[in-house]
């Protein structure tokens, strides 16, 4: 037998230095654009909400039992008496919102929805503001410790979600009446519309949609599972969308509530 050849030695590999840039970034685009523009929908959102839910009036339509989603379920003792359907145990006070109970699990479920955080941390947190532009902090510990540990408690605000997007469909269901019985108007068709929206960003959620199949390793044993996972994956990918649509829902609902129940308009009647 031949002895076989020793493997020929190659030359070394080298290549010049990476050329030095003066610049953080050699992006020549509107990079800013979609990092501002966050900032100015999710900050005027805010200061519409904030200034809504400690207005605390203008919330309800008795005759029709148009009840606002920001003050849903209302369960303050100063809440009008049809409208608190869950009843009334909590202080009436200026400081504490007629929906205190269910104002900090949607919020907190927003804050940890993964697309929310993208899209805060790199508008508010510029962490980073866009691809190929350097991040604004020089650290970054990540979701491990305080206080961005508590984004994975985001799965446990889910199911809150889902028990308010249920109260807020019996809201729905109430307003289908009117003084003479069956009812509806265009407020019918502004909740509604609302709802339907709700339900298709919590439900294309992430957490839900590991709920549905996350831990399945057979799709077939599981066709039930199986057919939820994949309605779920479809509204996920609109997640984004969903996301920003529901928080103009949300203010569209909430300001026609208000401007019926100031009495600046009347809700228009198809039925009843």
């Amino acid at each position: 037998m031949t002895r076989s050849a020793e493997p020929e030695e190659r030359p070394a590999v080298s290549s010049p230095p990476r050329a030095a840039v003066g610049e953080e970034t050699l992006r020549k685009d509107r990079w800013w654009l979609a990092p501002l523009l966050t900032v100015l929908g999710i900050t005027a959102w805010l200061v519409y909400a904030t200034a809504r839910v400690f207005y605390q009036g203008a919330y309800f339509v008795p005759e029709y039992h148009y009840l606002t989603p920001f003050y849903s379920p209302c369960v303050s003792q100063g809440c009008d008496a049809e409208a608190a359907l869950m009843g009334r145990f909590l202080p009436d006070s200026p400081l504490l919102p007629f929906a205190a109970v269910s104002l900090p699990f949607l919020l907190l479920f927003r804050f940890t929805c993964y697309y929310y955080r993208r899209a805060y941390y790199r508008s508010f947190w510029l962490s980073p503001p866009a691809c190929a532009v350097p991040d604004g902090h020089r650290s970054y510990k990540g979701e491990s410790r305080f206080p961005l540990i508590w984004q994975n408690s985001h799965r446990y605000f889910f199911y809150a979600a889902f028990a308010i997007s249920l109260i807020n469909t019996v809201d729905a269901v109430l307003a289908m009446r009117s003084p003479t019985g069956f009812g509806l108007g265009l407020g019918n068709l502004v909740l509604w519309a609302n709802v339907a929206l709700l339900w298709c960003y919590t439900l294309g959620c992430h957490s839900c949609r590991h709920i549905m199949g996350g831990r399945l390793t057979h799709f077939s044993r599981n066709p039930i599972r199986y057919r939820l996972w994949t309605m779920t994956s479809k509204l996920n990918a609109r997640h984004m969308f969903f996301a920003w649509i529901t928080l103009l829902s949300l203010a569209v609902t909430d300001f026609y509530i208000m401007a019926v129940a100031a009495g600046w308009f009347d809700d228009p009647r198809f039925i009843g």
